[in-house]
């Protein structure tokens, strides 16, 4: 008995410090993953304070804010030069840039698509505003450091193939599976703010699904915005689940497309029809992605324990 209690603890900790422990495939896939969702999480709500059509200038707060930081605190010299002579002239289109940089960060990272391609845009961009804030007020210098490292491991993981459309075109994950927890999440989302939103059903901006304070966000939406997400999550779960209708899933696709554009065409401009914000649209685009690759994708059977379904090498699987 002692014996075996002996073994029973001295395991898991002989597993921890082996030095050489057994790969395991399908263990380090889905660490990488987690680490993938939890940045797109990141980029998800970073999106949300970045609002056309001048980001701030006006006022000297919001993204303007930050990005002087380079000038007021620099970091590199040359660095600081550039922003104060390209880029704060400019500021509008370079708000419009990093808006779609970081949009496309948390869809792509969120979705599990192009991951590489993605990591190498948030290696940048985590490059880019370290050297903008990094020595500013209240600021940890250590916070991109780490951002710039998460960004580089997943340049060289295989980070998308649990849960990620990559992954569903490499045949690893399942396009139902990945499809049906889309679409719990849009119907979920939709339908927490469609109760949250029923005392004030056209308010131009509905209730966050999160809180500031652990800077976690899905984003916001009035009724009608709710009442959109939850038919697009309808029809996505429907799709995948009717032989993997692609007529279905375009049509999710498309809504959740003209969502996102119809919200990046008022902010800042009108009250949304949607009652969303730039998180909200990144959101839409994030379903909708998942509903057009899905829809596209090749009829695979997801493989088991992490095991290549082909020939390719480990490292050329996406």
């Amino acid at each position: 008995m002692h014996e075996s209690l002996r073994s029973r603890v001295s395991a898991p900790l002989g597993w921890a410090l082996d030095p050489t422990p057994a790969d395991n495939a399908r263990a380090q896939s889905i660490a990488v993953a987690v680490l993938r969702i939890l940045l797109g999480l990141m980029w998800l709500y970073n999106v949300s304070w970045k609002r056309a059509p001048d980001f701030g200038e006006d006022a000297g707060n919001g993204l303007y804010k930050f990005t002087k930081y380079a000038v007021d605190y620099p970091v590199l010299a040359p660095y600081a030069w550039v922003t104060d002579n390209l880029i704060l002239p400019v500021f509008p289109v370079f708000g419009w840039v990093v808006l779609i940089a970081e949009t496309a960060l948390a869809v792509m990272l969120l979705t599990g698509t192009h991951v590489r391609l993605a990591a190498l845009i948030g290696l940048g961009q985590s490059l880019a505003i370290g050297l903008s804030v990094a020595y500013a007020p209240h600021e940890w210098p250590w916070s991109y450091f780490l951002m710039i490292g998460a960004h580089l491991v997943l340049v060289f993981a295989v980070a998308g193939r649990v849960l990620g459309t990559d992954g569903v075109r490499s045949g690893h994950t399942s396009g139902r599976t990945l499809g049906q927890v889309w679409a719990g999440l849009a119907i979920v989302t939709g339908g927490v703010s469609l109760v949250r939103s029923l005392d004030d059903p056209v308010a131009a901006r509905g209730p966050l699904l999160g809180d500031s304070d652990p800077s976690l966000s899905l984003g916001a939406y009035n009724l009608v915005g709710s009442l959109v997400l939850v038919t697009i999550g309808v029809l996505l779960l429907l799709g995948v689940r009717a032989a993997m209708s692609r007529t279905l899933l375009l049509v999710a696709a498309a809504l959740g497309l003209l969502a996102a554009a119809s919200l990046h065409a008022q902010l800042g401009f009108t009250d949304p029809i949607l009652g969303g914000n730039p998180t909200s649209a990144a959101f839409f685009l994030s379903v909708a992605v998942v509903a057009l690759l899905v829809g596209r994708a090749p009829s695979h059977t997801a493989t088991p324990s992490g095991a290549a379904p082909t020939s390719r090498p480990e490292s050329d699987q996406p």
